[in-house]
């Protein structure tokens, strides 16, 4: 499977399995042959930093290729030949056996049409040091400074391929072909920014036949199976009933927009309680909204109910908040909700002992709240995070940031790659928020809701960014309208758009 993620462990046993296959020289050519295709600058050599493990057998089979292929290759190796683990060290004699040569430290009087980086892979979960460190900051400068292409063989070194935390100093690619199949780390927190464009060479492997997947990379078929079109004898009340409770005082704006969100993804009908003590009687741009006091929404007939957007941190949020969490209906938290779980300890558990497990959908410092711990130690795993989470407080959980992390209950996780930096905006968990709920209150279970609310609100600022809004100045408004438009694609061609 395509989307299959594995963490570097079960890959190692994967690989140990096929300990009789030459996977070098499969990695080697997959990697020399994109390297053909992005060192375009055939007067200039190709720089290739080979290190002293595994991946610097890939760096020595890809270069030996290149040189095949007519490319003059400049090869920096400063390891100890006799100590290379069995395989590099035939790929190492094979280069040299072909011809080729190395030296111990990177020119400085070239320029490359393209760099390699061969150091390290998926082999270091710690800093680089010493001449390795200096080698990846050279790189990096080089490849700005020539305009080059910067090639990473299975992943950036110094980038934690479990995690996506990046270590200084970390290869800063502008592509990433990674072997048998994708590490979760490439694909969030750092790992976006340090990977570049990424493919997959499967090495003629296929994992899944042999090994259960880690996680996920979340794609339209992990819902696909509810996203149906509607019958033409349908009335409001089909489609549900969702509820937002919010809207505290200077605060009204989140709950219009998670209200606004529900209402264009689909539900019947939209309620929202505020709590602001001198409400608007209603919204302006969106009069279907229907307005209400914030006790009387949780006495209304719903079948969804979101809180959070604007909820505000005082005694009746915590008392409201208290009410709804002690309901049956599916549910969401997020923001201030999320807030006063991490300080009430009654409402802690409360929702860990909630028979329907909720959704929660915290940023970072809202995540390190509920773990009692600092974001800096959230963002160094988000997996891991995500994963606690989902476990102490009984809940489905998506962990938002650059690849938002999604855990359920169960144990299962996913890591979603639409969306952009646009959506790093005021607004956007609101309009989430309201994506979620709406599919909640059309009947659909928690964890698809959840998938494809995440896969949507990306791909609905991925499509404004397409079109010219963004991503600077993207607000979480106009993704709205778009999620609405790609939404009804999906139903109406079961593809992504």
């Amino acid at each position: 499977m395509d989307n299959a993620l594995y963490r570097s462990q079960t890959l190692r046993r994967i690989e140990a399995a096929h300990n009789d296959e030459p996977l070098m020289q499969r990695a080697g050519a997959a990697a020399a042959v994109w390297a053909a295709e992005l060192a375009v600058q055939r007067e200039r050599p190709v720089l290739v930093l080979a290190g002293p493990g595994n991946n610097g057998g890939d760096a020595f089979e890809a270069a030996r290729l290149l040189r095949e292929r007519f490319f003059e290759t400049c090869v920096v190796f400063a390891g100890d030949p006799d100590k290379l683990p069995r395989d590099a060290a035939a790929a190492r004699q094979r280069f040299v056996d072909a011809g080729g040569s190395t030296i111990d430290r990177i020119p400085d009087d070239r320029r490359w049409a393209l760099i390699i980086d061969g150091l390290f892979g998926i082999g270091l979960a710690r800093a680089p040091a010493g001449h390795y460190a200096d080698w990846i900051v050279t790189a990096n400068e080089a490849a700005t400074r020539d305009g080059c292409p910067l090639l990473a063989l299975d992943c950036p070194s110094g980038l934690d391929a479990d995690t996506g935390h990046a270590f200084s100093p970390c290869i800063e690619a502008s592509h990433t072909v990674t072997f048998i199949a994708t590490k979760p780390g490439l694909l969030t927190a750092d790992g976006p920014d340090c990977c570049g464009e990424l493919r997959v060479a499967a090495l003629d492997l296929t994992p899944t036949e042999e090994v259960s997947a880690d996680g996920y990379r979340l794609a339209l078929a992990d819902f696909v199976a509810h996203l149906r079109p509607r019958h033409l004898n349908s009335h409001k009340g089909s489609f549900g009933s969702a509820g937002i409770l919010g809207g505290a005082q200077s605060m009204v704006g989140a709950a219009f927009l998670a209200g606004r969100a529900a209402l264009k993804l689909g539900a019947g009908r939209v309620y929202l309680g505020l709590l602001d003590p001198n409400p608007p009687a209603c919204d302006l741009l969106q009069p279907e909204l229907m307005l209400r006091r914030p006790s009387a929404l949780l006495q209304a007939d719903l079948t969804a109910l979101a809180c959070g957007p604007g909820l505000g941190i005082g005694l009746e949020a915590i008392t409201l908040l208290d009410t709804a969490i002690a309901g049956e209906l599916p549910l969401l938290l997020d923001a201030d909700a999320l807030n006063l779980v991490a300080s009430e300890g009654n409402l802690r558990v409360a929702l860990a002992s909630r028979g329907n497990p909720a959704i929660l959908t915290p940023h970072p410092a809202e995540a390190a709240r509920l773990l009692e711990c600092t974001t800096p130690e959230v963002q160094a795993d988000r997996y891991a995070a995500a994963r606690e989470i989902a476990e102490r407080y009984h809940c489905h959980v998506a962990l938002k940031g650059c690849g938002t992390v999604l855990a359920a209950v169960d144990g299962r996780f996913w890591v979603n790659s639409t969306g952009n930096p646009g959506m790093a905006t005021a607004g956007m968990g609101d309009v989430l928020s309201g994506l979620i709920v709406a599919l909640l209150a059309q009947g659909w279970p928690a964890v698809s809701a959840l998938l494809a609310g995440v896969h949507l609100h990306g791909a609905a600022a991925d499509r404004l960014v397409a079109k010219g809004v963004g991503p600077i100045g993207l607000t979480a408004g106009e993704a709205i309208d778009a999620a609405r438009r790609v939404f009804n694609e999906w139903v109406d061609t079961g593809k992504a758009c």
